[in-house]
């Protein structure tokens, strides 16, 4: 039996065969998750129905198992439909999480397109699709190093 916060068997071997400077895309429900993923990358689908899971839900969960050292988020639009006055609600709480976790990162916004085409790439080993119904709530993370014990 696992003591960790982590259990779900298919993220943890994606994780083990990942290293320093690969990726993790966990990613909302409107993202379109199996055409956009990398050549590398495990797909988990985790988005068993509107709202479930939440995009901050694996992120705690993924933080008691891997370091991070980059947080990278899809830019929102400044025009349009889908455009926004000021940034999601939801990086608020990515920022929170994040400093709770004991990794005070800043976020890096990358345009649109250019997001799906880096969560596209061969460095992505894992692609996380949940259920979340929030916009602009896909986050891209780089894993760290493990610093050796003092």
């Amino acid at each position: 039996m696992l003591k960790s916060q982590l259990l779900h068997p298919q993220i943890l071997h994606a994780l083990a065969r990942a290293g320093h400077g690969a990726k993790v895309l966990i990613s909302d429900g409107n993202y379109p998750h199996w055409p956009k993923h990398g050549p590398n990358a495990e797909v988990v689908f985790l988005n068993l129905s509107p709202g479930q899971l939440l995009v901050t839900d694996v992120l705690k969960a993924l933080l008691t198992a891997i370091p991070v050292e980059k947080a990278e988020v899809m830019d929102y639009a400044k025009t349009g439909p889908n455009s926004l006055p000021q940034d999601p609600p939801i990086w608020n709480e990515f920022r929170q999480v994040l400093h709770d976790s004991g990794a005070d990162l800043e976020l890096e916004k990358i345009e649109r397109f250019k997001f799906y085409d880096v969560a596209g790439e061969k460095e992505v080993c894992l692609t996380v699709a949940t259920g979340d119904q929030r916009i602009y709530a896909n986050l891209l993370l780089t894993i760290g190093v493990v610093k050796p014990a003092k």
